[in-house]
């Protein structure tokens, strides 16, 4: 970088803009154009209209225990980054499920180190195979939302390097193209100027790619440079930029430092916005794939599933979410959802087409704020049409038009290129209601600016606040809408228009919504009555996308009162239940077995639909295993609340005894473990030796159908963890020797201020899962 001067070194340390990096044309650096992940290419996006792919969550694919899979979902998202024309996708996230009522824990792959940092590693092989970047998130410890800008994670130093920087360190193994520094604190420092993390990753590790703060994460100028950061995102730069040419002539960082920083961005801009290449394979597919691959089948009694077609004539689908599936969580990298993607229920009818289905909601399907069924102007598909305007009076031509079958839409400043959002402007939302019956309908709506509703030319919310400038997204806290009761009679046919429009927030929401006349009572008794007159019943229960949201942790694991009643008295009318749980996280399944068959399903992406219909039918089996426990009582996880005291500081008490560890150690009994689960196969484990440090298994399929299992190895000390694992797929009547090699890091022990070598020679068990240790053996390490 010595070509450079010291302000074009500074300039290359600060954004561009919300989602580009500074070029400097002359010295062949390009501009470095970014986007939010991990589930699909959520923002900066060089046309923010465009639908984007979603893929399952990453505790979905953490279950899987499938590698190759998730490097061809890496693979994917890193093919919607090429159309979309984004270089670098911040992603993967590889924090950890420590506690179940982590707001984001459906976007971490698993409760566990290894499996989390393996299936990062992987996605990032299948990101970066196409020329994109991954920016690996959110280093270190931001594995809760609650006050998370000011948050102080107080953790021991053998557990910050074994349990919390290894999946990091994984990735980073894996070629991985940077890191995006955490919002939080750890031991008093910022996670954005932290230089004990830096040494450790930069110079133990080796690794060559830039520090990148998290939106608005920067908090001084020579306190980020030297703590390791080399680029603030957004820009224009708030304290990094042109300010760190002050800092260098003041002595307060080293010229070395800012050539260093400059150095790393530059590199990567040029190593990550060159020549691309996208993914061959079907995408349609391969979602299906993925979102069948992550379902857990956790209780199967009687071979209930799969439910054969043309063995029932009659199926009550019975539940919310069967109409009203959850997709994704709700974070600010919500992926716009295509409007072709088929409903549970929809792909239920079209797979089961000979039997007679029968559908009942059971309760309210979006409790807090319902769905909003509408016909776009003009069309006659879902949705809402959304036009954009370049002022605030909502004038003239717009600026362009979408169609948007959602309750919700988020957009960040300057996302797009047309700059709307650079500047007060307005959204102006419009769709056609027919009610289905008289009543009266509650029309919803709220924003963080100005907003205003009419049903038929009638203005029946009006709301003149607008949202003040903020440097922090979680202005979105004010989410909640209004709601307005509006009579109609069956039939009739309305125009319901949303008008919005802000000033100077850094991110803007929109929501709305109608709930149609109905009551508990009478929806109730329709799904018992609907369970009782069928052979067999498939229950759909779980989440909406707001119960799992960025900025803040749940308050408990319970699914909702309502339908835990409705599990109750289903499962009392029928015999013959499979529940599908769509929870994206760790949860309280203690009615599971009220029922015959429990499957848990995630957040499946949009590969939903067929993908369950699959499964319940036996076309594909259900192939994943438990990546976090599920405890009989909350007060059985090791780490349970996420509320920082006094002084901001939450403290790591389970320290590396995390998730399933810690209850190994205190001999608590899950009611389902880590890596349990189920297929539609039946497997014999015949026989394991050791190989120098492998473990080969005999293993042989003796059921009827092709299946998979999950060959978990586990050390015993100093503490019980996952050290390697295998999936393998036989068919009916197969033998196979499988071979497990454990993750060598997996055997080494933070002591004072070193790692110690391992001793000669481990004890482990094997087995297929974490409460079901078939053999024991000795391993040479």
């Amino acid at each position: 970088m010595t070509a450079l001067a010291i302000a074009e070194q500074a300039s290359l340390t600060a954004g561009a803009s919300m989602w580009r990096t500074v070029a400097i044309p002359a010295a062949d650096i390009p501009s470095l154009h970014l986007s939010d992940g991990p589930m699909g290419i959520a923002s900066g996006r060089v046309d923010e209209r465009d639908v984007a792919r979603l893929s399952p969550c990453a505790t979905a694919l953490g279950a899987s225990f499938d590698l190759s899979l998730i490097e061809r979902v890496g693979a994917l998202v890193g093919g919607e980054a090429v159309r979309c024309g984004v270089d670098m996708v911040l992603a993967p996230n590889v924090n950890l499920a420590r506690s179940p009522l982590a707001g984001r824990a459906f976007e971490y792959f698993s409760e566990d180190p290894l499996l989390t940092g393996l299936a990062g590693a992987a996605w990032t092989r299948g990101l970066q195979s196409t020329g994109t970047g991954a920016c690996v998130k959110h280093l270190v410890c931001n594995d809760s939302e609650t006050d998370r800008d000011r948050m102080n994670a107080m953790v021991g130093e053998r557990a910050l390097r074994e349990i919390y920087l290894l999946p990091f360190e994984l990735c980073a193994a894996a070629g991985a193209g940077a890191m995006l520094t955490a919002y939080n604190r750890v031991n008093g420092s910022w996670c954005a100027e932290h230089d004990h993390i830096s040494t450790i990753v930069k110079q133990e590790w080796g690794f060559d790619g830039p520090f990148i703060s998290d939106w608005f994460g920067t908090h001084s100028t020579a306190g980020s440079l030297n703590g390791g950061l080399d680029l603030e995102m957004p820009g224009p730069a708030r304290f990094v930029g042109a300010k760190a040419v002050g800092a260098v002539e003041r002595g307060e960082v080293s010229a070395d430092r800012l050539a260093d920083a400059a150095d790393r961005v530059a590199k990567a801009a040029r190593r990550w916005s060159g020549a691309k290449t996208p993914p061959i394979e079907d995408a349609d597919a391969l979602l299906v794939e993925a979102a069948a691959a992550g379902m857990v089948l956790l209780r199967n009694e009687g071979d209930l599933l799969p439910l054969v077609p043309g063995r029932h004539a009659r199926i009550a689908v019975i539940g919310p979410n069967a109409a009203s599936p959850c997709y994704q969580g709700g974070t600010f990298a919500k992926i716009a959802l295509s409007p072709d993607a088929a409903r549970p229920l929809d792909a239920i009818r079209a797979r089961y087409g000979d039997a007679t289905i029968v559908y009942e909601p059971g309760v309210d399907p979006q409790p807090r704020l319902p769905s909003m069924p509408v016909a776009p102007l003009g069309g006659t598909d879902r949705g809402m049409t959304v036009d954009y305007f370049a002022d605030t009076d909502l004038t003239g031509d717009p600026i362009f038009t979408e169609v948007r079958d959602t309750n919700s839409l988020v957009w960040f400043v300057g996302v797009h290129d047309e700059g709307v959002f650079d500047r007060p402007a307005g959204v102006r939302a419009s769709g056609w209601f027919t009610a289905a019956a008289d009543g009266a309908h509650c029309f919803y709506v709220g924003a963080t600016g100005a907003v205003r509703m009419r049903v038929d030319g009638r203005v029946v919310h009006d709301h003149a606040e607008r949202m003040a400038a903020s440097d922090v997204m979680g202005s979105l806290k004010r989410g909640d809408a209004d709601s307005v009761e509006v009579q109609l009679v069956a039939g009739q046919r309305v125009l319901v228009e949303v008008e919005f429009t802000y000033d100077g927030a850094r991110v803007h929401g929109l929501w709305y919504g109608i709930r149609t006349p109905d009551s508990a009572a009478a929806m109730l008794a329709r799904a018992v009555d609907a369970a009782k007159s069928a052979d067999a019943v498939i229950l759909m229960v779980g989440e909406t996308s707001d119960s799992s949201v960025e900025s803040k942790d749940r308050a408990d694991t319970a699914l909702a009162a309502d339908q835990v009643a409705l599990i109750e008295a289903v499962c009392a009318a029928n015999p013959h239940v499979a529940i599908v749980a769509n929870i994206g996280h760790a949860f309280d399944a203690s009615w599971g077995g009220r029922a015959s068959a429990l499957l848990s399903a995630w957040y499946p992406g949009e590969g939903y639909g067929p993908a369950l219909a699959a499964v319940l039918a036996g076309d594909t089996e259900p192939g994943g295993r438990l990546p976090v426990t599920l405890a009989r009582s909350e007060g059985d996880y090791p780490a349970l609340a996420l509320q920082p005291d006094a002084a901001g500081d939450l403290r790591y008490d389970d320290d590396v005894l995390v998730g399933y560890r810690g209850l190994v150690s205190r001999e608590c009994m899950p009611l389902y473990a880590f890596g349990a689960g189920q297929g539609y196969g039946r497997f014999e484990w015949i026989d394991a030796v050791a190989d120098g440090a492998d473990v080969l298994l005999t293993l042989r399929n003796v059921g009827t159908r092709a299946a998979s299992e999950v060959v978990q190895l586990y050390r015993h000390d100093p503490e019980f963890a996952l050290v390697g694992f295998a999936k393998v797929r036989l068919a009916a009547g197969e033998t196979a020797v499988v071979r497990v090699v454990p993750e060598p890091r997996m055997f080494r022990i933070w002591q004072g201020d070193r790692w110690r070598r391992p001793d000669p020679k481990a004890r482990v068990s094997v087995g297929p899962a974490s409460d079901r240790l078939l053999f024991s053996m000795e391993i040479a390490l």
